[in-house]
């Protein structure tokens, strides 16, 4: 059994754009890892409440209503807060996607530490669609950015919609490929990519699975 850290956002909102962790990025693995006999802890910048991306939801994104019906069990409502949490507590660490960690898991120290000990622990690091916006601002105690030389991926720029681009802080697409070796493989339906043996990130919530399945793989070894 490996001891697994979620982070989910606290959620964010810029004027009349609301946004927070997606759904199904949170409600996959975490059924994955918990079936497959893993202990998770979730965790997030405040602690307290985690906020769900209410578009994640929606009939477009949750056709089977599968998300609905997972978030009445209110798993998101009380999480630890990062500071608080040490990584060298845990085997893995996993960033749910959704826009909100673009505003608040990115900047977050802790986060920041807490991947470092993870990953010099000789842990996983894994991080879901906008959750590798964390990777992008993470730096090694050498001064090198940990994405530094790796194969990335992430939302791509080309699917942003366009009414929520300009509530955004940044591009997520440009930021990683600041640090890493960006790639979006937009002929693939499903794109999860290791850049190296302890960093995984995958692209879109139709990936969640492909997240959860490699990282059921690891965590056996």
């Amino acid at each position: 059994m490996a001891k697994v850290l979620m982070i989910i956002s606290n959620g964010a909102q810029v004027k009349t754009y609301k946004t927070g962790y997606w759904s199904e990025e949170f409600r996959v693995p975490l059924n994955a890892l918990e079936n497959g006999g893993h202990q998770i802890t979730l965790a997030s910048p405040k602690g307290g409440p985690g906020i769900v991306d209410e578009f994640s939801l929606s009939d477009q994104w949750d056709p089977d209503g599968e998300s609905r019906q997972f978030e009445k069990l209110g798993r998101s409502k009380e999480t630890v807060r990062l500071a608080d949490v040490s990584g060298t507590d845990y085997d893995a660490v996993l960033v749910v996607g959704g826009h909100g960690p673009m505003f608040d898991v990115a900047y977050d120290p802790a986060a920041h530490r807490i991947i470092n000990e993870v990953y010099d622990k000789g842990g996983i690091v894994a991080a879901e669609c906008h959750g590798p916006a964390v990777l992008a601002f993470t730096v090694r105690p050498n001064g090198e950015p940990i994405l530094a030389g790796k194969k990335v991926t992430g939302f791509p720029d080309e699917w942003e919609p366009a009414d929520v681009v300009p509530y955004l802080p940044y591009s997520l697409e440009q930021e990683l490929s600041k640090v890493g070796e960006y790639i979006s493989a937009l002929d693939q339906p499903k794109f999860a990519v290791w850049g190296d043996s302890q960093i995984i990130t995958s692209r879109d919530p139709m990936s969640s699975q492909v997240m959860a399945d490699e990282l059921l793989k690891v965590l056996k070894k």
